[in-house]
């Protein structure tokens, strides 16, 4: 046992040399840097920059169109002049002010859902870099609570195999110490799995610009204030990048629906012709009107009117769903506040104190080693309940953040 116990304790303690010795980043450098390195926002990015395109595009006017043809002229009667004919023909169309200004608000609809799907990302980016964060204080935190809990053991180990060394213990309390100390040891490679699981995951969504061996400088704990639920409903129907999103669709589908019909309105060209013989030379001017009389566009207005509609729909929806989310987050935010109080004030020190009674009793012989042990399992699920509660409110103000794209709606008091 103590040989298994020397190697574990040197594994642990160059993990722990490791860790120590990797640069600390706090929530905020954490974030800064993956708003910097993380490839998605280089995507959403450059999908902006090709609505702003688009934008651009739109604005244009029709290219001229320039048609020239030559060819030999021959004389089909006596007396008739021969040789070059040639013809020049420019043909520009001209926008109805009325589509043009349609065309612009189209780009201009595109370019506020693309934005607002960029904002939409980055807030999900943001969400997903501090459950990370969390993830890899709460996975910290189990594996100190684990590797106190595997020194206890230790002593505990110890005293046991003293005790039954000296005839003053049956053996069978060595024996039950050393499964404990076992499982301890289970758990403490366990839970620096977790760690090792949870910063990998935080730097996926970091980045390559994350270095591989890094520490993270935070608290678990504290609190974050909220405003009143209907207070944040107002707040997150207001400002959701994901409705803003779905609203900058709705705009664009109903103006695609009046471009499509402003379609059916004939279209209009200047056309100026000059053609040259040997003889003449022939110069015209005139009007070119497309007459829509075979189509009029009714399959591409139905087409954008049932685009409208089901945007609208899915708005809706969209609205419900999120409402759902926030009061379910709210009301998580809740039960984990009540169980941070509870475990915080009282059963975590109740079990400390619970601990102590039985160390002591056990030292001085009045009680058995399984009510030490006992008190020191109740000691570690209640410690482990809290850091999964401290956990659960920091992920529950988390996701209200999210849903409101608030930075300041969870941050600690």
């Amino acid at each position: 046992m103590k040989p298994i116990t020397l190697v574990l304790s040197v594994w642990l303690a160059g993990m722990c040399t490791h860790a120590a010795a990797a640069q600390p980043y706090t929530l905020d450098q954490l974030l800064s840097l993956a708003l910097q390195g993380n490839k998605g926002v280089e995507a959403a990015a450059a999908g902006v920059d090709a609505a702003q395109a688009g934008l651009t595009t739109a604005r244009a006017y029709p290219n001229p169109e320039v048609e020239f043809t030559t060819g030999r002229v021959s004389a089909r009667q006596p007396g008739t002049a021969t040789g070059i004919g040639q013809t020049l023909s420019i043909t520009q169309r001209i926008d109805l002010p009325s589509q043009r200004q349609l065309r612009r608000e189209l780009a201009t609809g595109t370019l506020r859902s693309v934005t607002a799907g960029q904002e939409f990302f980055v807030a999900g980016l943001v969400a997903q870099v501090k459950r990370g964060f969390y993830e890899t204080l709460r996975r910290e935190a189990e594996f100190a609570a684990a590797q106190e809990d595997l020194v206890l053991t230790q002593q505990l180990y110890n005293r046991a195999q003293v005790r039954v060394d000296v005839g003053d213990a049956p053996k069978y309390e060595a024996i039950r110490v050393a499964a404990e100390l076992l499982n301890a040891q289970k758990n403490n490679q366990s839970a620096l799995l977790r760690v090792n699981q949870a910063k990998s995951f935080l730097r996926q969504q970091v980045g390559g610009i994350l270095p591989t061996a890094f520490a993270v400088d935070g608290r678990l704990g504290g609190t974050p204030a909220l405003e009143p639920l209907g207070k944040l409903r107002e707040v997150m129907l207001a400002g959701n990048p994901e409705l803003t999103q779905f609203r900058a669709e709705v705009l664009r589908a109903r103006t695609a629906v009046d471009y499509e019909r402003s379609l059916r309105m004939p279209s209009v060209a200047l056309k100026a012709t000059s053609s040259r013989d040997p003889d003449t030379r022939d110069t015209q001017f005139g009007v070119v009107v497309s007459v829509p009389l075979w189509d009029r566009r009714q399959g591409p207005i139905d087409e954008a009117a049932a685009t409208a509609m089901r945007a609208r729909s899915l708005l809706e929806a969209r609205e419900f769903e999120l409402t759902q989310q926030l009061d379910s987050a709210y009301q998580q935010f809740q039960i984990a506040a009540s169980q941070v109080e509870a475990l915080e004030s009282g059963i975590v020190r109740q079990a400390e104190a619970a601990l102590n009674v039985a160390e002591a009793a056990y030292r001085y012989g009045e009680r058995g080693i399984i009510d030490y042990i006992d008190a020191q399992r109740v000691l570690r699920t209640a410690r482990n309940d809290l850091i999964a509660a401290q956990f659960d409110l920091q992920m529950a103000a988390v996701e209200i953040e999210r849903l409101l794209a608030n930075s300041s709606a969870g941050d600690p008091s």
